[in-house]
């Protein structure tokens, strides 16, 4: 019998060498900076005791270099399964403490290992990225490594939710991965993305930057739209992941978590001051999503990009839905490059995992610009028309105010797919603005009049009341219905209930062509 307790205690002893990953020096330096280890992040992220860990005792096979005399512990990633919130979800977590975290052969053979199981059962995928990179020493199969994980990420797109959490630098081949993942959290100060670091950019380009003003969580949460989301610290990222897989479903076969919620009355009086009936005054569209949503339930995706749209989860009677509305007070809502991608891309996660979209609607149109139309607004401004043209899920959309042109068109109309449209009666419904229509259609009777101006005025109420209301538009079925807007929230209420059982076929095709 003591043989068998040998064994066990040689196990054990195994297993807190492995636990320990790189050493206590190690640890300390990592809590000097300000990171939590690879299994501190993972004890904060699911729920207490759930964690249970995969393929311990893997190692790198490599003898060049001097690695043969070194002993890397997991071979510096922390792979496995536990529950959040009760679901299950799969991830790994990059050891910095164990050859900085660098990705080798073994080291991407755990991760892709439980990727496949992450699929296979139909759950989600976490990771905690924090790599110092390829592990050059072991050569072209740290590159190799990657390409398993990258294909992984592909194919199991739209299949189960992935997220990457990006906790320390990812630099290199290593930010394709977190880009390939529906979110992107980022830790600021503490945590970078970027192809090239700083010294490379220097010596190529003579640039000097530091790796902050490159890749860190404010660039990429503000000026390139490659984060969905930033936190002060390691703690609060990993809370708001949580909070983020409880809007989402475990897979693409699944509906979304249903939370009980407290009668109320959804009858929203406070509606009708939220927004000027004046066309041209701004005004936030949060307030509108705080009227409609459930209770302190919206959470906002890239809130500070392209901060003329805005998107995220919220909850109506505790089911969870996909917001996408313009933003007046941000370029008066026209729609540019970089929100026709957030949105878009929004849309189209919303549409994998059959989470129903609701579009709140104040647009002037697509912003002008030669910078706009070079830099490919067509290109860019067909993908929404795409992403709701292609989404199966039930598509609402309510006019506030404004729905000019093209973008009205865009945004979720009748004719590309939209199951209902509502308007609310101060709504302008137009192929352009009646200030600009006016001037347009009546510019030689204004020209030729001995008050231009006010002639002007009289020909842009005269358009407004002939076209530029909801009533002509709802006579040739484009808007569904002309509501009052304290009503608003009971008509969403009505009909989500109403679509909760929409199938809807499309012709057999491997997938579209949307312009990229």
């Amino acid at each position: 019998m003591s043989d068998i307790y040998e064994k066990i205690n040689e196990l054990y002893d195994k297993r807190r060498e492995v636990e320990l990953g790189g050493g206590d020096e190690r640890i300390d330096k990592q809590h000097e900076k300000g990171k939590l280890t690879a299994r501190e992040r993972i004890e904060l992220l699911v729920d207490t005791g759930t964690f249970v860990e995969l393929n311990p005792f893997i190692e790198h096979r490599t003898h060049d270099f001097g690695l043969d005399e070194q002993k890397g512990p997991g071979d510096g990633v922390v792979t496995g399964y536990g529950k959040v919130n009760g679901r299950p979800i799969y991830l790994f977590s990059q050891d910095f403490t164990v050859f900085g975290g660098a990705l080798g052969e073994m080291h991407a053979k755990k991760i892709a290992t439980v990727m496949d199981l992450a699929a296979k059962n139909g759950t989600p995928f976490v990771g905690l990225n924090d790599s110092g990179g390829a592990r050059i020493q072991e050569g072209v199969v740290s590159l190799d490594g990657y390409g398993h994980i990258f294909y992984r990420n592909a194919i199991y797109s739209g299949v189960i939710p992935q997220i990457s959490v990006i906790m320390g630098p990812c630099a290199g081949g290593a930010v394709y991965s977190p880009a390939i993942t529906d979110f992107v959290f980022m830790v600021e100060k503490t945590s970078q993305m970027f192809i090239t670091g700083p010294k490379v950019i220097e010596t190529v380009t003579g640039e000097k930057i530091s790796a902050e003003d490159l890749g860190g969580a404010n660039v990429h949460n503000t000026i390139s739209g490659n984060a969905h989301f930033q936190s002060e610290s390691e703690a609060e990222v990993l809370h708001n992941v949580r909070k983020l897989l409880s809007y989402l479903p475990q897979n693409n076969e699944e509906k979304t978590p249903r939370l009980a919620v407290e009668e109320e009355d959804d009858y929203r009086p406070d509606l009708t001051d939220v927004i000027p009936f004046d066309a041209v005054r701004p005004y936030d569209v949060r307030k509108v999503i705080e009227q409609v949503a459930d209770k302190d339930s919206f959470m906002e995706i890239q809130k500070d990009f392209a901060k003329n749209i805005v998107v995220g989860f919220a909850r109506i009677k505790g089911e969870t839905i996909g917001l996408v509305c313009n933003q007046p007070k941000v370029m008066a809502g026209g729609l540019d490059i970089d929100s026709s991608d957030k949105a878009a891309r929004f849309i189209r996660t919303c549409d994998s995992f059959n989470i129903p979209i609701i579009t709140f609607e104040d647009v002037t149109g697509f912003f002008p610009g030669v910078k706009q139309e070079h830099g490919g607004i067509i290109r860019h401004g067909a993908k929404i028309l795409f992403a709701y043209s292609e989404a199966t899920v039930p598509k609402l959309t309510i006019i506030l105010r404004k729905a000019y042109g093209g973008a009205y068109v865009a945004l979720n109309s009748k004719s590309i797919g939209a199951d209902l449209v509502f308007a609310w009666p101060n709504a302008e419904i137009a192929v352009m603005g009646p200030q600009g229509a006016a001037n347009i259609i009546f510019a030689k009777e204004i020209q030729n009049s001995e008050n231009p101006e006010a002639v002007r005025q009289q020909k842009i109420e005269e358009y407004r009341e002939k076209f530029a209301n909801p009533y002509v538009a709802a006579s040739r079925g484009m808007i569904d219905d002309v509501i009052d807007p304290r009503e608003t929230r009971i008509k969403i209420i009505q009909s989500l209930e109403m679509l909760r059982s929409k199938k809807e076929s499309r012709p057999y095709k491997k997938h579209g062509n949307i312009p990229l």
